[in-house]
């Protein structure tokens, strides 16, 4: 299993510490670096300034949102940062949910699935330039079916440095991880836990069944989950430090009829804390809400405590489907990973 080192995205600013954080990951020979976005930085440039800093660890989204940017932009993105990284970009795409989708974008959410095919074809024709774009799909088309009736088909004028340009899907329910496994080269979940591994291995599988001869065989295909990492004297002073972003995805990411989050953590049995945390969440009880979050959720989503309880625990994972651990953490976090797995 390989480490990476998970920037997240922004709360009210840019982190202070962050490029220090990206070259201590290269140095301290983790394999990649990863950005993510919400409704405010987004996940492209921060990964194009930091990642200038370095020679060596691959760049990736995690996750760049399919409902910001057209697919053709999005390769558009995905070609030039290749170039400019010397072929270590890794183009992480979700498509979030219907309240970031239709309040901040202002699109239709219905039917993510079909929209995510879709949107991945119209990538990878710009990314292979093997002929001018063309989708005439449900939620795409190139040319468009409406306007002028001057548009025409059009393949990217730089031409792509790798064809074959990794795409990971972010994925929670069953059936769109079984997609991640169908057309995409990497799955990249949140609050995974190795107690879960069996069922999505059987998931997986059904992915790996439909996919195309087209794409990388599924022996290379990449599991990489990220993983809060907090170090501290005792495993429930440093699980206090991970209970707040358990208790916003749960409680506050989402709408109470459709958040996948909290869905993926049902999964792992915590359906009666979900509940609460999302009562007192939706009253406006975040402190409340973050303390109900179970010692026992955290321990199994994240590594916490002192360095040998991390390494204990460090050792659920590696028998896993998981091939790259994203680690989500300050520099301490960071070290003690690249400590305990060198």
């Amino acid at each position: 299993m390989r480490f990476g080192y998970h920037l997240g995205y922004w709360g009210a600013g840019p982190d202070p510490h962050a490029a220090d954080a990206v070259h201590a990951a290269e140095e301290l020979g983790l394999d990649s670096v990863w950005t993510a976005e919400a409704y405010g930085s987004d996940a492209f440039t921060p990964l194009a300034w930091w990642g200038s800093r370095t020679r060596r660890v691959r760049l990736g989204t995690a996750i760049a949102q399919i409902s910001a940017r057209t697919p053709t932009a999005t390769a558009m993105a995905a070609l030039t940062l290749d170039h400019l990284s010397g072929g270590r970009f890794e183009l992480g795409l979700g498509v979030s949910g219907p309240q970031v989708v239709e309040g901040w974008y202002g699109v239709p959410y219905p039917r993510p699935l079909a929209r995510t095919r879709e949107y991945v074809d119209v990538v990878r024709q710009v990314l292979r330039r093997e002929a001018p774009v063309v989708h005439d799909g449900a939620f795409y088309q190139l040319p468009a079916r409406e306007g002028t009736g001057l548009g025409r088909a059009l393949r990217p004028t730089v031409h792509p440095l790798r064809g074959d340009l990794p795409i990971h899907l972010a994925a929670e329910g069953p059936r769109n991880v079984a997609l991640a496994a169908e057309i995409a080269d990497g799955w990249l979940p949140l609050f995974y836990a190795p107690r879960v591994d069996a069922h999505y291995r059987e998931v997986l599988a059904e992915g790996f069944a439909k996919r195309s001869e087209r794409l990388r065989p599924a022996e290379r295909f990449e599991v990489s989950a990220t993983v809060p990492v907090v170090v501290a004297p005792t495993v429930e002073q440093a699980a206090d430090a991970v209970r707040p972003f358990v208790a916003l995805y749960v409680g506050g990411m989402g709408a109470r009829t459709a958040n996948f989050h909290r869905e993926m953590v049902e999964r792992l049995g915590y359906v009666d804390a979900c509940e609460q945390i999302a009562d007192l969440y939706a009253q406006g009880r975040r402190d409340d809400a973050a303390a109900a979050v179970p010692t026992a959720l955290v321990e199994e989503v994240a590594l916490v405590g002192p360095r040998e309880a991390i390494r204990e625990r460090l050792a659920a994972w590696e028998p896993t489907v998981v091939t790259t651990m994203l680690v989500q953490g300050d520099l301490d976090a960071l070290r003690t990973v690249a400590a305990l797995t060198s």
